[in-house]
């Protein structure tokens, strides 16, 4: 299942582990089960949404989404597919 209720604008995306640090990409969608989808809209990540990579190494991802800092696991940010822009 994934997240793309609204439809988002065809195009490549990537999964969001692979985003550079300070670069700011956007939400496209989420492949995974309701639960996960659930939880990534309760955290502000709806199609379309800016997201700004602030740090990203072997464990956990810590982005900006609508003011707040979320950190993400790895697993979680490989599910994550995101465009450049």
């Amino acid at each position: 299942m994934s997240l793309n209720s609204a439809d988002p604008p065809a195009g490549p995306v990537m999964p969001l582990s692979l985003a550079a640090v300070g670069r700011t990409v956007t939400f496209a969608r989420a492949e995974g089960g309701v639960g996960l989808i659930r939880r990534l809209a309760e955290m502000g990540l709806t199609p379309g949404e800016p997201i700004r990579v602030l740090h990203r190494g072997p464990g956990p991802f810590i982005i900006m989404v609508r003011g707040s800092r979320l950190v993400l696991g790895r697993g979680m940010v490989q599910r994550i597919l995101v465009r450049p822009g």
